[in-house]
């Protein structure tokens, strides 16, 4: 597979997959139960881990290089579509500081991941 059309499509994943889980746990974030809040960073997490290690398994040298361009890529992907589902006129108005401060803000453990990902992997090739 190209590797553009990967970083978009595994970009895509990244927000698809929480987006998906979210419906099924919102019932959580309406109760006011804490744990709505818990479960997200945590489903954010696990698809950049394996969409890291899936993308990266195959590189072999520049990981610090890959490891921020996927984690900017998808962080950029991440925001973009989040600001066409939430800003207004969308159906799930929220302001933009108000999106920063509830959502936008955890998409930083995406890049953080990956490059961390990548310096990992470049300190085994320096052995």
């Amino acid at each position: 597979m190209n590797k553009y059309l990967k970083i978009v499509l595994f970009g895509g994943l990244v927000w698809l997959v929480p987006f998906v889980v979210s419906f099924f746990v919102y019932p959580l974030k309406t109760a006011g139960n804490p744990l709505f809040e818990s479960i997200m960073p945590l489903v954010i997490t696990v698809m950049v881990v394996a969409l890291a290690y899936l993308y990266l398994k195959n590189i072999r040298t520049d990981f610090i290089k890959e490891g921020v361009i996927i984690g900017g890529s998808w962080f950029i992907i991440n925001i973009a579509i989040d600001l066409v589902m939430f800003m207004p006129p969308s159906p799930m108005q929220m302001s933009l500081t108000n999106y920063m401060m509830d959502i936008g803000f955890t998409y930083l453990m995406i890049p953080v991941i990956t490059i961390g990902f990548g310096y990992l992997l470049d300190s085994k090739l320096e052995r």
